[in-house]
């Protein structure tokens, strides 16, 4: 049985190639957001520690989604 271990860009196909930048494009996207937002909001609307927010931004598509999903606090509007 042959297993391939590791895959390289260029045993990729252009559908392959074009998926793995979409998602990249996608996983920057979130972050840029995430940092974006965190560095204007205010600390008391984050949940928590605004630099363990930022660190936790930069693991994987995880960090800006639970960020934006239950890292911030929207006060209530009268």
């Amino acid at each position: 049985m042959n297993v391939q271990l590791h895959m390289h860009w260029r045993d990729l196909n252009g559908p392959e190639r074009a998926a793995a930048v979409g998602l990249g494009a996608v996983q920057v996207g979130l972050a840029a957001l995430a940092w974006a937002d965190l560095a204007t909001r205010p600390a008391a609307l984050v949940r928590g520690r605004k630099p363990l927010w930022a660190a936790a931004i930069a693991v994987d598509f995880v960090g800006p989604i639970l960020y934006l999903t239950k890292g911030r606090i929207f006060p209530r509007i009268p």
